[in-house]
């Protein structure tokens, strides 16, 4: 995980992932973890519960687990096996290690004995794919990396629209070829880029083993794709307040969560240009950043639902993103628009600070 975090500090994929914060949970310091440390508390929550958290890099982020449960050292197990889980998968999905499946398919074009999540992860992008018009892609790696190197120093020079058309041939979820355990490219030069669905997905079994283990009260975040297992003890909710896209703490909104997931996806994450016009959320159809929108921020039962809606309404825009979770069940929206426009789903509840 370690030389993960590194390659994507190099590439610049890591400094500006922090979009929620977690009210409630005290001393974990994540603002301020040194890269590749280890942060972890075990305190007295209650007379019934124990409050233990660790902390570490993962998925390019820093993940932090809290637990509240009456054993600390069955709390202290349970998040040991977590955390091999969220390293376990991240060895499969990362595009940035060379080792990995999906280096391998970006590679080669092709790849043979695709690992289940894998083929699982794949298989829900293209349900998004479907559901959002297009515009959720997972192969827009492409752009990414023109951004990349067009805004490396000392170049730093705006992609040309001539090289950007020219990629769109490359961009289309729909020119993956899926038959049996084998992932097939249909044009040289394609490449998929996991960012948007798999964290959440890898949020989602961690909380699994957590759950086998028998915890009852978690909390879980991964650089913003957040889950909930349970309450926060006592009945109370876990308190989940939207980062600022501006970070000046003027917080959207404060959600609470009980078994539910959140996440954020922002303009502020990963951008190429200080103006952010050039950022990691890229529409399909122009090879361009959507520049209406700021934030949005999705509540759904898993976490994977809630990464990959917060980035197709990103792209769909607040209009019509927001007439697309009304139509889905147990999902809501806030989307923060340039101009500090909320705009609310019709599920969305927010709390008062």
């Amino acid at each position: 995980m370690l030389r993960e975090a590194c390659q994507l500090m190099q590439h610049g994929y890591i400094k500006r992932r922090d979009f929620l914060k977690v009210s409630g949970i005290v001393g974990l310091g994540l603002t301020t973890c040194p890269l590749g440390a280890s942060l972890a508390e075990a305190v007295k929550f209650d007379k019934k519960l124990y409050k233990v958290s660790r902390s570490m890099i993962g998925m390019g982020t820093i993940v932090s687990i809290t637990v509240l449960n009456p054993s600390k050292d069955q709390a202290e197990e349970a998040i040991a096996i977590a955390f091999e889980e969220i390293q376990r998968l991240s060895k499969l999905m990362s595009r940035f290690d060379a080792r990995t499946p999906v280096a391998q398919l970006n590679r080669d074009g092709f790849l043979k004995e695709v690992p289940p999540e894998l083929d699982f992860v794949i298989k829900r992008s293209m349900y998004y794919h479907q559901i959002s018009n297009g515009l959720f892609d997972i192969t827009v790696k492409p752009l990414l990396d023109l951004f990349a190197q067009s805004f490396k120093a000392p170049k730093r020079v705006l992609p040309r629209a001539e090289e950007i058309s020219e990629l769109l041939e490359l961009v289309d979820t729909e020119l993956i070829s899926l038959n049996g355990k084998t992932i097939v490219f249909k044009k040289d030069g394609m490449g998929i880029t996991l960012d948007g669905i798999a964290k959440g997905l890898i949020v989602d079994k961690a909380v699994e083993k957590l759950m086998v283990k028998g915890i009852n009260h978690a909390l879980l975040n991964a650089g913003g794709d957040i889950r909930a297992i349970g309450e926060k003890g006592n009945n109370r909710p876990w308190k989940i307040a939207i980062e600022d896209p501006l970070k000046r703490k003027d917080y959207p909104d404060v959600v609470a969560l009980t078994n539910r997931s959140i996440a954020t996806s922002g303009n502020y994450e990963v951008f190429f240009d200080q103006e952010k016009i050039f950022h990691h959320i890229v529409n399909p159809k122009t090879g361009l950043s959507p520049l209406i929108t700021v934030s949005v921020s999705v509540q759904a039962p898993t976490a994977m639902a809630a990464d990959a809606l917060s980035t197709a309404l990103f792209i769909l825009g607040p209009a019509e993103g927001t007439r697309l979770i009304d139509s889905i069940p147990s999902c809501e929206s806030l989307t923060v628009t340039r101009n500090k426009k909320k705009i609310k789903s019709n599920g969305w509840r927010g709390i008062k600070i």
